[in-house]
């Protein structure tokens, strides 16, 4: 038996980005969805999480749990539908054309390498996401990180200023897509600065648990060797370190405050009181992504994304199986020992 909504914990989420591993993501707030145990207060997200978390925001608008579900598939599967052919489930092989186009990548510009500058991911998004009715009704806070080109400083956009190009900005990795402008200010992908940014779920929203979805490793099984795979993983180790050193962060906060319910009338300040009472969550899939190829990341096959989903949807049912009681009761994440 559900919950009532008057009854039902309030979790907030944190997405980080990975491309084509995004489609995880997707499974895992498939499965929350369907559970229809927790609501959601704030929802961060960087480049493939932002995607997922304007596909919720949306759904949720305009059809509530169902609604979102289906805004999350569609997009999927219209992401799928831009692959000049079909494969199946294993992890997909990026064509030859690809890899050239990304070896060329390292001596030609975006505008040179698509002076048209055609994006099909802008046309997806924009028809299947209403920006200006989400800035005005958005059931969820959304905080969308994208990185200042000139200065590399965080930015974050939130529900007012929610548009195409806040979304094209938190997935536009400079080597492939153009830089993309708002106001006059150039923005490359959010990872670069937070992937994700936690912060504004402590600042900005009001219930103390985050479920944090993991799509990069914290710790990887194999050292690589080749100059190719080493470029990679450095790559990855470079989009994941803001998010490690907030995660640190948070956890030497909490070592210093003491982890521990504090009374009511101990004089101690409001930011203390909310660190402590911080419960963090989180559903990730080391083995599985892991051992995915890193150029996989690039892949658009809708068996492939239809694969991590259904891993996504495994992983966060076994989660809810050991832990759906524990939103809005106690931590399940222990920061120190992941993050010291």
């Amino acid at each position: 038996m559900h919950p009532s909504s008057a009854q039902r914990p309030v979790i907030n989420l944190a997405l980080q980005g990975g491309g084509a591993h995004g489609a995880f993501t997707w499974g895992v707030l498939d499965a929350l969805l369907e559970e229809d145990r927790f609501d959601f207060e704030g929802v961060t997200g960087t480049s493939a999480g932002a995607m997922n978390a304007a596909c919720l925001a949306h759904g949720l608008m305009v059809g509530g749990r169902d609604g979102a579900r289906q805004a999350l598939a569609n997009f999927w599967r219209a992401v799928a539908m831009t692959a000049p052919f079909e494969s199946d489930g294993t992890p997909p092989a990026l064509s030859s054309a690809m890899k050239m186009m990304l070896q060329w990548t390292d001596y030609l510009s975006p505008e040179q390498l698509n002076p048209l500058d055609l994006n099909p991911l802008r046309d997806i998004i924009s028809d299947q996401i209403d920006f200006a009715r989400l800035r005005r009704e958005s059931p969820v806070k959304l905080f969308i990180a994208a990185t200042h080109a000139n200065s590399g400083k965080l930015r974050i956009f939130t529900n007012p200023e929610l548009s195409i190009d806040t979304l094209l900005a938190s997935a536009c990795l400079p080597t492939i897509h153009r830089t993309v402008m708002i106001d006059g200010e150039p923005y490359w992908d959010g990872g670069y600065s937070a992937n994700p940014a936690v912060f504004p779920l402590l600042y900005q929203c009001t219930s103390p648990d985050i479920m944090l979805v993991l799509l990069t490793p914290l710790h990887y099984s194999e050292t690589p060797e080749s100059a190719q795979d080493i470029k990679l993983r450095l790559r990855e180790l470079a989009f994941n370190s803001t998010f490690l050193r907030e995660m640190r962060m948070f956890a030497h906060l909490r070592d210093q405050i003491g982890d521990v319910r504090l009374p009511e009338w101990l004089p101690i300040g409001r930011f203390e009181r909310r660190i402590s009472k911080l419960r963090f969550h989180a559903i990730s899939a080391d083995a599985l992504l892991g051992d995915l190829p890193a150029e996989t990341k690039l892949a658009v096959s809708l068996p492939f994304f239809e694969r991590l989903r259904d891993d996504g949807r495994q992983h966060a049912r076994q989660w809810l199986a050991a832990h759906r009681d524990a939103v809005g009761n106690r931590a399940t994440l222990d920061l120190a020992k992941l993050f010291y």
